[in-house]
């Protein structure tokens, strides 16, 4: 029954095809009772489908799409035009196929992924690995996954791994993962077989998540697919107004049988459902979920975009920078007791700090009694201590900072980022410094967004104010809310949407009530079990804001092929009208004219399966970009050391400094400058074809070449130095050219960075 239903668009349409063909045949040979039994068997088939779809409109309030067509065979038939009557349902059937096929085109998208479904595991169990089913599998198991499987379950790596992620994130590129990188379930394994420790159960692991939102996304009925509902009302209304007319003024009731022909809404009804569904197709085929239609039209007309900040405009892979402890309390107890309890949970700080302790071979312990506060803290048992871990009001309540810790945490918030405060035992035991820095496409992202649209762009995040607003400086962001609770940021999100149309954007569970209210919520990541993922109404699979981007393009192109399509179909619709109404196109020649426009206004509309202008753009290959980012990943112990050089310069000893910066200046020459010039003369030609324009690039090579002139520089005031060292004068000389290199280099490469993502 269920094929028979899926079918049925595709059975109509060969039905109407046969049965025309056959009773033309019919009347060619001259069996002329037969024709009309052919042609009405076409016209009854397809009559009685839209009757049954009429009445479950009905049924919902609604008028049934189909009631002009319905209408016109009837009348058709009754007058005697069976042969008009079969061509209308020749052109009903087709545009439902038409539709039909779009809709299929869009699920298979959605579900291509689910064809790589794990079905079961392999776990270490009585000193062997045994196969077993998904749900026999619990959080901390010991599996084995072998080439060619896909991950089973959500957990972290004990061995290094090869794997293929295109299955969640669109891109077919195979990504090496190191231990204890997390690996999240349905990816593929792309190498040698390697062993992982569940940290989830399959009804919990990100695939069952998206498994989940597929399957809300496949039963939704699309928002706009009623909006053209109630156009069609009005426009049912003036066809018979019309119609009625035609026949009143004329005396001809074949002349009202006409305009009920020409006037069957399929551009109207078909086109706006045929173009949502292929651009939801499209936003499949790049990694991003549109888990309804109607999220796809909110998004083309938003105005306004909401976007937390950890894990969204960062990169979401915090790093321990520094800690300052308390005297009383040794460093890597307090790092060991906090890395401990940071297991438990999934929050960007608390990852952070487990590695950091994993990293220095400290034991983790498992912690007890774990509760977590979204948005402020966790809170644990450690063996016999008790922990907390979080912002300060979270770890210290209504008690002040004390005065060892003051002067580190300002230092923490002029660096843009938020301290994060350990209690242990009800006393704060250390202050940690967690770098997370923005997301290498996270300005180019916003730019864009702001171009297609979404001009006004505000931050919301429970971090500090000063941590808030250096991020928000640092990427053109100049609204800015900060230490925001869950609710507050909800009440954020509807004070906008009574101002606009609103996009957030999110990845915690804090963020899930405010995705939930927003017009457009966006979910960043492909974590199919978050709170966030499961109330957002978008969910970017692939890991990339920019990915944001590339669905408001689709969106809007979507929209503009609907409305296009919309309105060539209703305009050759009324024009052939009124040559109806003037007597000008008898029933027959318009049921032929109606078909040709029904198919031109669907395929029109069936273009948003296709890529964009902006989407069929040349890039550069991504292995490509990651290679040249590496590169800059290995030159930063040299820019780190131009900033440690300038620093220590005014406490070396005079005999020090020369050696200090001969040194410097060998790894500047010997990495620094090679590296630049090769950009210069064997990359940047490659990227300027591809972005095209007169010289795209001269910005960026201007900066090369001043790079070359300070280090020149440098060398020869290092030349020129006595053997003794240089004097105050020259050291601040000397200060103020490392600082100003250092600076332009850090400039530099981080706008190459952004470069290559794009």
């Amino acid at each position: 029954m269920r094929w028979l239903n899926h079918s049925r668009p595709t059975l109509l349409l060969a039905l109407s095809v046969l049965t025309l063909a056959a009773g033309a045949l019919a009347r060619h040979t001259g069996a002329v009772d037969l024709v009309r039994y052919l042609w009405g068997l076409g016209v009854v088939a397809n009559g009685l489908a839209s009757a049954v779809t009429m009445i479950r409109s009905l049924r919902r309030r609604q008028l049934g799409v189909d009631v002009l067509a319905l209408l016109s065979m009837s009348v058709a038939l009754l007058s005697g035009e069976v042969l008009v009557a079969a061509i209308i349902a020749l052109m009903l059937a087709s545009g439902g196929a038409l539709e039909h096929f779009a809709q299929s085109r869009a699920h298979r998208q959605m579900t291509a992924l689910l064809a790589r479904a794990p079905t079961h595991a392999t776990r270490f169990e009585d000193g062997q690995w045994r196969q077993v089913d998904l749900d026999a599998i619990r959080a901390g198991d010991r599996l084995l996954v072998r080439p060619g499987d896909a991950v089973p379950v959500d957990g972290t790596l004990v061995m290094p791994a090869e794997l293929d992620e295109s299955t969640l994130t669109g891109e077919s590129a195979t990504r090496h993962r190191a231990v204890p990188d997390a690996v999240q379930s349905g990816v593929l394994n792309a190498g040698a077989s390697f062993e992982m420790v569940a940290r989830a159960s399959a009804a919990n692991s990100t695939f069952s998540g998206i498994v989940r939102m597929v399957g809300t996304a496949l039963t939704e009925r699309s928002a706009p697919a009623r909006m053209a509902d109630r156009y069609a009302v009005a426009f049912v209304g003036f066809t018979l107004l019309l119609a009625g007319a035609s026949w009143w003024m004329s005396g001809d009731a074949r002349r009202g049988l006409s305009v009920l022909v020409v006037a069957t809404p399929c551009p109207l009804l078909l086109a706006v459902p045929v173009a949502i569904a292929s651009g939801m197709s499209r936003c499949a085929m790049r990694g991003i979920l549109i888990k309804e239609g109607g999220a796809l039209e909110r998004l083309a007309q938003a105005d306004t975009l909401l976007i937390d900040k950890t894990g969204t405009l960062t990169s979401g892979c915090a790093r321990l920078a520094d800690m300052e402890c308390d005297p009383r309390f040794r460093p890597e107890t307090v790092l060991g007791l906090a890395g401990s309890l940071a297991q438990a949970s999934s929050h960007t700080s608390a990852r952070a700090i487990a590695r950091a302790a994993r990293d220095q071979g400290i034991a983790l312990q498992s912690p007890d009694a774990v509760t977590e506060t979204a948005g402020a803290g966790i809170d644990g048992r450690i063996g016999q201590h008790v922990l907390s871990i979080g912002s300060a009001c979270h770890v210290l309540g209504s008690a002040g900072v004390p005065a060892w810790s003051k002067e580190f945490a300002k230092r923490i918030g002029y660096d843009g980022a938020s301290p994060v405060f350990v209690g242990v035992d009800g006393a704060l035991a250390a202050v940690l410094h967690l770098v997370d820095s923005p997301r290498p496409e996270t300005p180019r992202a916003l730019r864009l967004l702001r171009e297609a649209g979404l001009r006004r762009q505000a931050m919301l995040t429970g971090d500090s104010r000063d941590a808030a607003e250096a991020m928000g400086a640092l990427l053109g962001i100049t609204e800015v809310h900060a230490r925001l609770s869950p609710a507050e940021k909800l009440a954020a999100v509807r004070r906008a949407c009574a101002d606009g149309k609103v996009v957030m954007v999110g990845d915690g569970i804090n963020d899930a009530p405010a995705l939930a209210v927003a017009d457009v919520g966006v979910s960043l990541g492909a974590h199919g079990a978050a709170a966030s993922a499961e109330a957002a109404d978008i969910v970017l699979l692939v890991d990339r804001l920019d990915r944001l981007v590339v669905a408001l393009g689709i969106a809007h192109r979507t929209r503009r092929i609907a409305l296009h399509s919309v309105a060539l179909g209703i305009g050759l619709s009324l024009t052939a009208m009124l040559a109806a109404t003037l007597g000008w196109l008898p029933p027959l020649a318009g049921a032929v004219l109606q078909e040709v426009i029904d198919v031109l206004a669907i395929a029109n509309a069936l273009r948003a399966l296709t890529a964009g202008a902006n989407e069929a753009a040349p890039r550069l290959p991504k292995s490509d970009a990651q290679r040249l980012i590496a590169e800059h990943a290995e030159l930063a112990p040299v820019m780190n050391r131009v900033r440690t050089t300038a620093d220590e310069l005014a406490h070396l000893r005079r005999d020090q400094v020369k050696c200090a910066l001969q040194a410097l200046h060998q790894a500047l020459t010997e990495l620094v400058v090679p590296h630049e010039r090769r950009d210069d003369t064997q990359r940047y030609p490659d990227i300027a074809r591809l972005l095209g324009g007169d010289d795209p690039l001269a910005a960026m090579s201007g900066m090369h070449r001043e790079i070359f002139r300070m280090v020149a520089l440098l060398g020869r005031i290092i030349a020129d130095m006595p053997a003794n060292g240089p004097n105050a004068l020259t050291i601040r000389q000397l200060q103020r050219l490392l600082y100003g290199l250092d600076a332009l280099m850090r400039l530099h490469c981080a706008q190459e960075d952004e470069l290559y993502y794009a």
